[in-house]
């Protein structure tokens, strides 16, 4: 924080009662984190910044609202044993980690056969992959950046429309629930009114439901295991939606399907360095971060995004860059890898172009 910032929030708070403090970076946020009358930190840092403030939350004894992907698809083989270690919890904030940390309260031990991790397909989802591969780049661009149905900034939305954002999902299912990769699968659900579910031993399926708005999972992040009134969006209230448990408003169905892994290879890039383990998923994770920035940039087209990563994959497997048992300084190196593998792969397609 330089000279004239300090002056100026210094002026904002004049008038607080006990001593100020003024802290600033990753120092800064790393107190903020710790800070002795903290219970719960909520971890909304974008990446692998993030991943610091974190661990050090749950050395001091935080709680941990999760926001920030990147903590375990990253981070997962330092953060999961600090759970025991250190006596603390982490609950999901994302609206789909949410949903099914929802449906486990109540189901035993061993009682989970499958995850189901639901996506709304993005903003190509009815768009027929021959029919992308036609349509000019820039329009591809624009496209990826429009969501149907939330509200978000253009890197969430540009996963969304490479179900990316799934494959990442499928990554942290795997920490956050000890479930193997075998036992999670994704469906397209475009009406985002079912948010994830899980199959129990016994077949039944558990569901959680409700109106695509992050109010709600933010708020049982906070407020788990009460629940908390709240004048929150309803499919059922007729507001917005109509009344979808009478098959008013829209055409009151629900629909899921598999997804097209042809259509969406991000998918199985996912899959596989979660299965590889080590620092595999934070090399993706980071280079898809970039992939995106080059998108945005104009630097690749849409298309372009999968090819990248699987090549950034390959890069790192025949340079040796996957540690299989990584410590937090490995896996800050193995962003930071994966980061200039794709920008180089990038340069070596627009020279092929």
């Amino acid at each position: 924080m330089v000279a004239s910032e300090k002056i100026r929030v210094a002026s904002a708070i004049t008038g607080w009662e006990g001593e100020q403090v003024l802290l600033g970076g990753p120092q800064g946020q790393i107190e903020v984190a710790r800070h002795p009358d903290c219970r719960t930190v909520v971890t909304g840092i974008v990446g692998c910044a993030g991943l610091i403030p974190t661990i050090e939350a749950m050395k001091a004894g935080k709680d941990i609202a999760l926001a920030n992907k990147e903590t375990l698809i990253a981070g997962g083989p330092v953060i999961a044993p600090m759970f025991e270690q250190y006596g603390v919890s982490m609950l999901p904030v994302d609206s789909e980690h949410s949903a099914i940390f929802q449906c486990l309260q109540g189901i035993p031990k061993g009682g989970v056969k499958k995850i189901i991790l639901t996506g709304s397909g993005g903003t190509f989802r009815d768009v027929p992959l021959e029919e992308m591969r036609t349509m000019d780049p820039e329009v591809l661009r624009k496209r990826s950046t429009t969501h149907p149905n939330w509200d978000m900034g253009a890197k969430i939305t540009v996963d969304s429309s490479t179900m990316m954002n799934k494959g990442l999902e499928v990554i942290e299912a795997h920490w956050l629930y000890g479930v193997d990769y075998d036992d999670i699968e994704i469906s397209i659900h475009p009406q985002s009114i079912v948010h994830s579910a899980v199959e129990c031993q016994d077949t039944a399926v558990i569901m959680q439901m409700g109106w695509p708005d992050m109010r709600l999972p933010i708020l049982y992040a906070l407020s788990h295991p009460a629940r908390v009134p709240a004048d929150l969006p309803n499919p059922r209230d007729g507001r917005d939606f109509g009344d979808w448990w009478k098959g008013e408003g829209k055409d009151g169905k629900l629909t899921f399907s598999k997804p097209d892994l042809e259509k969406y290879p991000c998918i199985g890039l996912a899959y596989k360095a979660g299965r590889r383990g080590g620092t595999m998923p934070a090399i993706l994770s980071a280079a898809n971060e970039q992939a995106v920035e080059l998108l945005l940039t104009k630097v690749i087209d849409f298309l372009d995004i999968s090819v990248v990563l699987e090549k950034a994959m390959d890069m790192a497997e025949a340079e040796n860059k996957v540690v299989l048992e990584p410590t937090l300084e490995d896996i800050v190196e193995a962003d930071r890898w994966g980061r200039e593998a794709a920008t180089l792969v990038s340069k070596t397609l627009k020279t092929a172009a």
